[in-house]
């Protein structure tokens, strides 16, 4: 697995969160499904290491929370 760091940044007023990796803005995501995918185009790591990653920084709000209204 590389080693990459992640940030993933505050939800926006319109939902989703953008997502760095490395030095790299990757996109906005707006769900687990977005973000999994950024990583996993970045062999940043696994799919299944998301929740208990120590190399993702979730700020402001709760992980996996992306301030999306249905």
């Amino acid at each position: 697995m590389t080693r990459h760091p992640v940030v993933v940044y505050p939800p926006t007023g319109g939902g989703g969160r953008r997502v760095r990796i490395d030095a790299s803005i990757s996109g906005t995501a707006y769900s687990d499904r977005d973000l999994i995918e950024f990583l996993r185009r970045a062999g940043a790591l696994e799919p299944e290491a998301l929740s208990e990653s120590a190399l993702i920084e979730w700020r402001g709000g709760r992980p996996h929370d992306y301030g999306v209204r249905e």
